[in-house]
């Protein structure tokens, strides 16, 4: 698996209610998990954002962005894009390896604006 260096940390999106459902449990799988087989992440907040616009306005829940040291984290994960910007996780976040937790802006029509 690829790895760019000690404490690499990347970006999850996922519904607030999500999170708070799992947050104290042992692991943490988003709702796409068993269809998906992996967790999709992004490095970096202005492409979570463009993610976010492009696959999420329709849904009007809240959203946070999780900053997962995935070295921390400990399972398998790699990059499978050609700008190595979207890193995929192979298994479980163990909610001890996320590090920060934003909250994310929204618009009345649902486009999100950025991460607070």
């Amino acid at each position: 698996m690829s790895q760019r260096s000690n404490h690499h940390v990347t970006l999850h999106l996922c519904p607030l209610e999500v999170w708070e459902r799992q947050s104290r449990q042992k692991t943490y799988l988003p709702e796409a998990y068993d269809a998906d087989g992996f967790i999709h992440c992004t490095d970096g907040d202005e492409r979570v954002i463009r993610v976010a616009n492009q696959f999420y306005t329709a849904d009007a829940r809240p959203f946070v962005v999780l900053s997962v040291d995935l070295d921390a984290n400990g399972q398998p994960w790699k990059y499978e894009d050609a700008e190595s910007v979207f890193p995929h996780i192979y298994g479980p976040i163990d909610p001890m390896a996320v590090t920060r937790i934003r909250h994310v802006q929204r618009d009345a029509s649902g486009a999100f604006l950025g991460i607070a």
